[in-house]
């Protein structure tokens, strides 16, 4: 029995983790309000290694339309404008020489529909890892067969797995119907 709990909290971890990492992708698809987390995915070129713009400057949001990156050294303003410009963003940051600024565009009907796209294939993603931890733990558990656990305590488990999935699929639902509408908001 305690082996079929060792199965059950790793299918639960490994239905956190999924569930975490969507979390962490659906909060850097941007909806339209200006949040530091929307630069976390560029780098900059500090001293000819490629680092978090996140380790080379404060961020900031003094409104919902704009961004404020203050970096730590003024000589390298013009590699993190680089990073942001070839970070795929479609930002153009303006430098004042002290800090940039960044002006987050409105989102228009047809783009805010290409994010919810995007929403629902991360959400999916996340979906599919949840089912492949419920597949192994049951893989696993039906294993125990062989080790002389008894076909209840079998079926017992795979019909915890299913629960621990039913709830991980429905957290992701609820992520992807809250980021849908945080986009779909104007």
């Amino acid at each position: 029995m305690e082996e079929i709990e060792i199965y059950l909290d790793a299918a639960k971890e490994t239905m956190e983790k999924a569930v975490g990492h969507a979390k962490s992708e659906l909060g850097k698809i941007r909806a339209g309000k200006a949040m530091p987390s929307m630069l976390d995915s560029v780098m900059v070129d500090y001293y000819g290694n490629p680092t978090p713009i996140n380790q080379t400057a404060s961020i900031s949001t003094p409104d919902a339309r704009t961004i404020f990156v203050k970096p730590w050294e003024k000589s390298i303003i013009p590699e993190i404008e680089k990073g942001i410009m070839n970070s795929g963003l479609g930002f153009n940051p303006q430098n004042d020489g002290e800090q940039i600024i960044i002006s987050v565009p409105q989102l228009t009907e047809e783009r805010r529909v290409q994010l919810v796209k995007q929403a629902k294939t991360v959400t999916e993603d996340g979906k599919i890892r949840v089912r492949n931890a419920r597949k192994d733990a049951n893989d696993e558990i039906k294993s125990l067969l062989k080790e002389g656990v008894s076909e209840d305590a079998v079926k017992n488990a795979e019909i915890d797995v299913q629960e621990l999935t039913d709830k991980f699929v429905k957290v992701m639902d609820e992520l992807l119907t809250y980021k849908e509408s945080e986009i779909m908001t104007v």
